[in-house]
């Protein structure tokens, strides 16, 4: 029994607890590594390049998705579980697969690499520019049908 009466007795857990909290976490270490293994792959990839604004600009654009998905988790926060969930498992595929598709260009040498370097940042901004927001409407329409029944 608790001092607002005999309804609250359940514990106040953090909502960042359990799988939802060990998502999240793993997430946000997993785009912080990716993004360092990402410009160090474009910089080990670059390395004979001699424009140093060249290579900035490609480090710049390879980055901006880790950036974006990291703002992304920032003001999460008031966003449903399903939503948030979402955004954790788009961190962790996007970071997976970029890190694959950037060491591939570095294990195998083709003519032209900075092609990888240019597209998959693109791929990853549209991948999550609809995967979320349609996570969120998915969630809204169910927590609306589920307010009215």
């Amino acid at each position: 029994m608790s001092i607002n009466g005999p309804r609250e007795t359940r514990s106040k857990a953090r909502p960042d607890s359990g799988f939802p909290g060990f998502l999240h976490a793993v997430a946000l270490i997993a785009v912080v590594c990716g993004a360092a293994g990402s410009a160090a792959l474009m910089l080990w990839v670059g390395r004979r390049n001699p424009s140093r604004i060249l290579l900035a600009l490609f480090i710049i654009w390879d980055l901006s998705p880790f950036v974006g998905l990291v703002l992304a988790d920032i003001v999460s926060k008031r966003w449903s579980v399903i939503t948030r969930a979402t955004l954790h498992s788009v961190m962790l595929i996007l970071t997976l697969c970029s890190l694959a598709l950037y060491a591939d260009v570095v294990l195998r040498p083709r003519p032209q690499p900075a092609f990888r370097f240019l597209v998959v940042p693109l791929g990853s901004w549209l991948l999550m520019t609809t995967v979320i927001p349609v996570a969120a409407l998915i969630s809204g329409r169910r927590s609306r049908r589920g307010a009215g029944a």
